[in-house]
Formats: structure tokens, sequence, C-alpha cells
């Protein structure tokens, strides 16, 4: 029988061309539409090339044309990041432990557990915040829990809040901590953690000295995987921010919708895409040197 033999580059070209169409050709599309000219009536003018919806970033001008230092969309840039980074830190502190309990229990236990943090995914992420709107309002199961325990008076005022935002961010996005966490911790091998317990450490030198290094790889993925959505998140700080605590994804959704300005929404998106490429790199400069220095 005659073996088929292929050349990499043939192998890589599904690959390839999937990344072309799904990646670069619509980024290639959005900085087209950011260099033109909002039309009359919304949307774009197709073939007037313009810079003003990457300055309107940075400036406003007036009816007379005059410029003046603009901001509030980086404000609100530098809101996402903040809640995207608490995010994060909330969902690590609560992952770790979980992920680390989760690999501790027998097969049998530790498969129901998963079952337990997946079953969140079945149901749509609308739903589930509209369901934390119920548990947050005034007069919901918050206040009347918190009132019948007298550790607080209601109501709390909590929806609409930048805190409901963080809450619905972190009940959303933390799965996607615990997941790669306890993939990683699976893999440890066991004979580690007894070597360190036999050369005299004690649990939080085995914790931090061999689980948690051994670990890290699922801890970063884990923190992209939570950061780089968070940052975009439109669901919940739609609903639970009630639009107080505007995030960059909302933003951009007004652009494209209510405004009908598209180069300014395409320019907005581009920032998003940077900032996310910049936040991937630091994280990989970092890595690359905590290999290094070990």
């Amino acid at each position: 029988m005659r073996s088929i033999s292929t050349s990499p580059s043939l192998l890589a070209a599904p690959a390839a061309l999937f990344l072309i169409v799904f990646m670069l050709v619509p980024v290639g599309l959005m900085i087209y539409v950011s260099s033109l000219e909002r039309g009359a009536f919304g949307g774009v003018a197709w073939g007037s090339h313009t810079g003003i919806a990457y300055e309107k970033l940075l400036f406003e001008r007036d009816l007379t044309g005059q410029i003046s230092f603009n901001s509030d969309y980086i404000a609100i840039i530098l809101r996402s990041l903040r809640l995207a980074a608490i995010t994060t830190a909330i969902t690590l502190v609560l992952g770790i432990p979980t992920a680390l309990y989760m690999a501790s229990l027998p097969p049998r236990h530790a498969a129901f557990m998963l079952f337990l943090v997946t079953v969140p995914f079945w149901t749509n992420l609308l739903v589930r915040n509209f369901a934390w709107i119920l548990i947050l309002r005034n007069g919901g199961p918050l206040d009347s829990a918190l009132a019948a325990t007298g550790i607080l008076t209601p109501p709390l005022d909590i929806l609409y809040t930048p805190l409901a935002t963080g809450i619905g961010l972190t009940y959303s996005f933390l799965p996607f901590m615990i997941l790669p966490i306890y993939v990683a911790l699976e893999r440890i091998d066991k004979r580690l953690i007894e070597a360190a317990f036999d050369l005299g450490a004690d649990r939080w030198r085995v914790l931090s000295r061999v689980v948690l290094p051994l670990a890290a790889p699922g801890i970063a993925a884990g923190a992209i995987l939570v950061f780089v959505p968070c940052l975009g998140a439109y669901v919940s700080p739609e609903l639970l921010g009630g639009g107080k605590s505007l995030m960059i994804g909302n933003l951009i959704q007004a652009q494209f919708g209510a405004s009908r300005n598209w180069p300014f929404g395409a320019a907005l998106a581009l920032v998003l895409l940077l900032v996310l490429l910049l936040s991937l790199i630091l994280v990989a400069r970092i890595k690359r040197r905590e290999q290094a220095a070990s």
C-alpha cells in the first residue's frame, strides 16, 4: 500500500484558512471601518476616510470646532480593566481552594463536583443574570436573609451598582477559573507531594513550594480565560449595572446600536483588542521570566 506524504504547510492549511477567514478578515474590516467617516444618518460613508473616530477617544469638538480633552472614554476603559482585574483576583481566590478540594477527592466524588461546577453552563447567561436581579433587588432574598439575621438593615441598594456588576461577573466566570486549575492539579505526580512530606515539609510549604508552582500553567490559563472575556463583558454590566457602571463592551454595543456611529465603535473594538493583546504579551513575558529564574 502506497503511503501518502504530506508537507507541513499542507497540514497547516486548514488552520491557516480558518484564521484568515474568521480572524484576519474581520479585524481588517474593523480597521477599514474605523478609518471611515460616519454617515449622515448613521453607519459609514464608504470611501470617505478620516481619523475622527480615533480623535474622539481622547478629544471632543464643540460647535465652533474647538478641540478639548475628554477623559470619559478613558475612564470607561480603566473601569473595565479594574473590574476585569478584580473579578480575576476574586475568582482566583475562590477557584484555587475549590480546585484543591476537588483534586483531593476520590474519582467518583470529584466527577460529581465537576458536574456541579459545570451546571451553570446548562443555563443561558442572560437567564442567570436575570436571576441575580431578583436576588440583589431591594426586598429580594438577600435583603430578607440579612434582615432576618440582623447583620445589616435593608435595603442594601446593591442592584445597579459596580458591586452588583462584580458579583455577576464573578459568578459568570468562576467555572473558567476552577476547571483549568483542577486539570493542572490532576496532572501533578502525587509522588512529588509524598516526597515533600517525607522530607519534613508541612502542608503550607507543600502547597506553596510544590503544588502551586506545578499548577501555575493552569492558574495562568484560568486567569486568561477570566480576564479576557470579562474585559469585553456586556450582559452583566448591562443588566446588573443598569448603565451606571458602563464597560467598554456596553460602549461598543451602543455605538453599533443606538448611536449608529460605526467608525467609533470599530475604533473602540480595536482598542479593546489592543488592550487584550498587550495583557497577553505581559503575561507571556512574566511567565518567561519565571521560567528563566527557575
